[in-house]
This record gives structure tokens, C-alpha cells and sequence, in this order.
């Protein structure tokens, strides 16, 4: 298995030396927003600590996670009106993987309605916005 490298850009999110819309945050894990969405209110759920992905999580950091996944993503469902919610994880590069730090992408979804294509950068503002809406319906 390939060592962790804390220069990921997660991880520099994580010490505060890059920007992002925080939705939630626990003492485990953190919730921001992706800054090139799929969906409106395309959201991350992270570890606090260190891993690469699902295949080196030990089960706290898993349960962890998982715990915030559904949290978020029922707030998400509610925020947005959605009919459901896609939930995204990959590991290692052949599984899709880009950024080196275990991530769940959580999607809200209307019926009927295609994810966008990846990779192009958002409206910072909608967001932020979108980042606020989630937060609000956390209960």
C-alpha cells in the first residue's frame, strides 16, 4: 500500500491552509462542499485523520464517516427538495480516484435530472450558498 502524503489537498484543507465551505464538522470527520459539483450541493465527507481510501480505513474512521455521511445527506435531501441521494467513493486510481484522502461524495438527485460532467469549477458563490442551505437543515 502507497505511504499517505499530507500535502493532498484535503489534508491541507483540513490544517486551514486552503479555503472551503464547511457544511459540518465533528471531532472526526469534516464536511465541505466540491468546488467543481456534480449536483447542486455536491458535498465531501472526510476523516480528520489520516488515510489514503476505504481500502487502508481502519473501521472507526469508517463508521465515523459514515456517520456524517447520513446525517449530511439527509440534510442535503431536505435542503435541496431531492428525491434521492447518490453516494460516491472511490479508491485508488483504477477505482477513479484523484485526491489521496478517503472521501464520500454525496449528491443530491431529482428525478430525472443527469449529474453535470466532472471537472469544471463552480460558482464560488452558489456554493457557499448551497454550503449554508445544507448546514441550515442539519438537525
Amino acid at each position: 500500500m502507497t505511504a499517505y502524503d499530507d500535502q493532498n489537498i484535503f489534508a491541507k484543507i483540513l490544517r486551514g491552509e486552503i479555503p472551503s465551505f464547511k457544511v459540518y464538522e465533528d471531532d472526526e470527520t469534516l464536511c465541505f462542499m466540491d468546488i467543481m459539483p456534480r449536483t447542486d450541493g455536491h458535498c465531501l465527507v472526510i476523516p480528520k485523520t489520516p488515510c489514503r481510501n476505504i481500502l487502508d480505513a481502519t473501521p472507526a474512521q469508517l463508521a465515523a464517516c459514515m456517520a456524517t455521511v447520513s446525517k449530511v445527506a439527509n440534510a442535503a435531501k431536505k435542503a435541496f427538495a431531492a428525491d434521492g441521494i447518490t453516494l460516491q467513493q472511490f479508491s485508488e486510481a483504477a477505482g477513479g480516484q484523484e485526491v489521496f484522502h478517503l472521501h464520500f461524495h454525496i449528491h443530491p438527485r431529482h428525478e430525472g435530472l443527469p449529474m453535470r460532467p466532472p471537472g469544471k469549477m463552480g460558482d464560488m458563490d452558489v456554493i457557499k450558498g448551497h454550503a449554508e442551505k445544507i448546514a441550515a437543515a442539519i438537525s
